[in-house]
């Protein structure tokens, strides 16, 4: 009943839409290989070593295929990267709170590029506490049912609708598993069908986090309570895709969060020597300067130092707006393009302290993680999040020892304290903190640190203040030093409504021979998301190749 009646229009959007989940077919690929002649003929730089960037390395080395990743921090992995203080006696943490790496597309991923026995993943003791004035709830791992009973304790009149909000997620999240482990014939086959197949993923496809709350519950603190994870997307439930959101949480609720032992950083180590032990190569400390375009065609790269790197194709895992605007020459990319990248904002940003204590508190804090909500509503904690306004901003303290033992060295305990920030509190300080003058910007990076501190201690941590050995602050000016994120986003691209899902950037680029992967390509940010973009990119570069 749909062939007669479907316009171009949405066929196109049945196209995107089955583009947003993406799982490889090695059928596929190897027919794509068998295609191409000698691999050498076909060498890729990819910029950035973060876990899309490696990811997407990693692929294309293990098939033989030269690639050369490089990377400006000294390090791998982006966000996914920790960084010790006072001689080693503290190992801090970048960015990791919980990953959803052991779900089927990830943990296949990882186990595609020759990773996944060489990390160890730890179960979270629970996938986050949630405290507002109201509500002091701890979300169980891997058990629905008891998660939609918590949450109907406190609200009883609005259980039917809780129940039916958490059941849409788990079924979505259900619905792009199976979607995921379907063949690419089947894909393109039943692309009519999809409406049909994938009933709860087409509903949702123009509904924002608000839309699908509206759906089932009207109490504005219920809703609040079922949206508890919004601040891990960057997003209020008005802006935020519904579909990212219900798949991701439905994902986490199914099947559990996790940690990487010891830290983040492992992960990233391990994949980037998944590079490199296949005949790729990782270069640190190597900025690029500008991308170079022969007839059109991306043709390699110009490192900071001068060195010139030939490649077939590129790929950037490096900020798409840096990309384009900074490493591209004039008129290399269609106007449109560019136009259409600029309409979209890069996501917000962290402000982090880092504690490391002289003590060990893990019996004497009840949650892992604590997310500590105001009670003024979601909207005013995101305004406060964007204008900087510390005092009345959410946030969270995470207490990684409550993890396993040996997270911290004994008689010590390492703590987490981050909340979302826009980046125009800090913009001011920019010129100055390019420059090194950095007196003004560091008494302001202080005085946040100083109320971050006090209101941890006031909501979780008591006498919290006496037990600092050590502390550390980062703002989105220290995410972009670090990882050449413009605004210091820590996402990408937002997952707002024009750029989400089906609508979602491709990782194809307008400039024939380039792509993005990671976090401002598709599916967009977070560790699965990063690995997803990379295993995406991998694919189209074989399909690019074999068709000429």
């Amino acid at each position: 009943m749909f062939s007669k009646k479907m316009s171009r229009r949405k066929f196109m959007t049945l196209s995107a839409m089955a583009a947003a989940s993406y799982s490889l077919d090695w059928t596929r690929i190897a027919s794509c290989e068998a295609a191409l002649g000698p691999k050498e003929a076909y060498p890729v730089v990819v910029i950035g070593a973060g876990l899309g960037g490696l990811c997407c390395g990693a692929y294309l080395a293990r098939q033989g295929f030269p690639v050369t990743v490089v990377e400006q921090h000294s390090v791998p992995g982006g966000y996914a990267t920790s960084f010790d203080r006072d001689r080693g006696r503290f190992s801090f943490e970048v960015s990791l709170h919980g990953t959803s790496l052991r779900s089927s597309v990830p943990a296949r991923i990882l186990q595609d590029i020759g990773v996944w026995d060489k990390i160890d993943l730890v179960d979270l003791p629970e996938i986050y506490r949630l405290k507002t004035p109201r509500v002091d709830l701890s979300v169980p791992p891997q058990d629905p049912a008891e998660y939609i009973r918590r949450v109907a304790a406190y609200f009883p009149e609005e259980a039917e609708g809780i129940q039916g909000f958490v059941e849409e997620m788990m079924g979505l999240s259900d619905e792009v598993t199976a979607y995921d482990q379907s063949s690419d014939f089947s894909k393109t086959f039943f692309k009519v069908l999809f409406p049909l197949l994938y009933r709860r993923m087409w509903r949702v496809r123009h509904q924002s986090l608000d839309d699908m709350l509206n759906d089932h519950v009207k109490d504005p603190a219920v809703r609040e309570i079922l949206a508890g994870l919004w601040g891990y997307y960057g997003l209020p439930p008005s802006q935020l895709s519904g579909f990212f959101y219900a798949n991701a949480t439905g994902g986490y609720l199914k099947n559990g969060s996790f940690y990487i032992r010891q830290r983040s950083q492992d992960l990233s180590l391990a994949m980037a020597a998944a590079v490199e032990e296949a005949g790729g190569e990782v270069i640190y400390d190597a900025p690029v300067e500008r991308i170079l375009i022969d007839k059109g065609t991306a043709a390699g790269v110009v490192l900071a130092d001068g060195r010139e790197l030939p490649a077939r194709s590129v790929v950037s895992n490096a900020s798409a707006l840096a990309t384009f605007e900074r490493m591209l020459p004039p008129r290399a990319v269609p106007e449109e393009f560019l136009g259409r990248l600029r309409s979209f904002r890069p996501s917000i940003s962290t402000f982090i302290v880092w504690l490391g204590l002289n003590r060990e508190i893990k019996d004497h804090v009840s949650a892992y993680s604590t997310h500590v909500a105001t009670g003024r509503g979601i909207e005013a904690d995101y305004r406060a999040a964007v204008e900087g306004d510390i005092e009345k901003v959410g946030f969270s303290v995470t207490t990684y020892d409550k993890l396993f033992p040996g997270y911290s060295t004994p008689g010590t305990s390492t703590v987490m304290l981050l909340c979302l920030s826009g980046y125009g509190p800090w913009e001011r300080f920019e010129t100055d903190y390019r420059a090194g003058r950095k007196s003004a910007y560091n008494e302001e990076k202080q005085r946040w640190a100083d109320i971050l501190v006090r209101r941890a201690a006031k909501e979780v941590i008591p006498g919290l203040t006496e037990m600092i050995a050590v502390r550390e602050a980062a703002t989105p000016l220290t995410n972009w030093r670090y990882t050449g994120n413009t605004r210091g986003a820590i996402y990408g691209f937002e997952q707002s409504m024009d750029n989400a899902y089906m609508n979602r950037i491709d990782n194809r680029t307008p400039v024939r021979g380039l792509y993005l992967t990671g976090a401002w390509g598709n599916p967009g940010g977070g560790f699965e998301g990063a690995l997803r973009s990379g295993a995406k990119t991998f694919a189209l570069l074989l399909d690019d190749w074999r068709s000429g």
